[in-house]
Parts: structure tokens; C-alpha cells; sequence
């Protein structure tokens, strides 16, 4: 089935941040997701997902293991299994980026103190950020 955002079950997560699971299997999970400007996400990992932040516009700020790192659009960042990271736009507008996650990350995360200081808004796990899978 061809799907975008138009078509793909919506989710909403943290401080107005919006999601569309495009690709919703157990093996691989393929999302896009919208973060305003300012916000950002419980720094966390997965013990078993490996996954890839692929920025399609905007620019996203990646905390992984300790480093910051900007990945501008059409690029993006590998993130392994066990590897603590925070997603975050620290720009003034939004990003727009693919998260493909294998497996898929429902059911394994683990949220870590914050690295910076966010609204509790932000807080958010991946059972609740993710609908239900089939």
C-alpha cells in the first residue's frame, strides 16, 4: 500500500510534535515525525532497535552517547542498540525526519534522566508515542 502522511495513522507526542507511522511491522517500523521548534525528547535507548534519523527538512540536533551532533536535511544518523541518545530541535523551525527502527522500538525503551532541562509535556515513552501495532 502506497502511504504518507495524508493516508497513515497520526500520532501526537511531547510539546506539539506530531508523528505518521508509515510502515508499522514488528520487524522494521518506519515513522515521520514533526518537532516544532524547542523541543525535544526524554533521552533514552533501546536495548534491541537499531535505528536511522534521516532528516528530510530543518535541522535536527541528535544527542548520542554524550555528543551533540546536527544533521542538516537530507542527511541523517545511525543510532546502535544500547546507545543513549535525545532527539531535539534546538533550531527556530521545524524539523521533518524518517525514523526506521529494526526492530521495531515498541515495547523496548528505556527512559534515562534528561540531559537538559524540558517541560514535563515533553515526556513521553514509546507505548504511548506509537499506536497500537496490529
Amino acid at each position: 500500500m502506497k502511504r504518507s502522511i495524508e493516508n497513515a495513522e497520526h500520532y501526537s507526542w511531547g510539546d506539539r510534535c506530531d508523528g505518521w507511522v508509515l510502515a508499522p511491522s514488528p520487524d522494521m517500523m518506519v515513522i515521520q515525525e514533526r518537532m516544532p521548534a524547542a523541543t525535544a525528547e526524554q533521552r533514552h535507548f533501546h536495548t534491541k532497535a537499531r535505528q536511522f534519523f534521516y532528516v528530510l527538512s530543518g535541522e535536527l540536533t541528535m544527542e548520542l552517547e554524550g555528543v551533540h551532533h546536527t544533521i542538516a536535511a537530507l542527511s541523517g544518523i545511525e543510532i546502535p542498540p544500547g546507545a543513549c541518545h535525545q532527539a531535539r530541535n534546538d533550531s527556530d523551525s521545524d524539523v521533518h525526519f524518517l525514523v526506521i527502527s529494526s526492530p521495531s522500538t515498541r515495547g523496548d525503551r528505556t527512559d534515562l534522566e534528561r540531559a537538559f532541562p524540558i517541560a514535563d509535556s515533553n515526556k513521553t515513552s514509546d507505548d504511548d508515542r506509537y499506536p497500537s501495532q496490529p
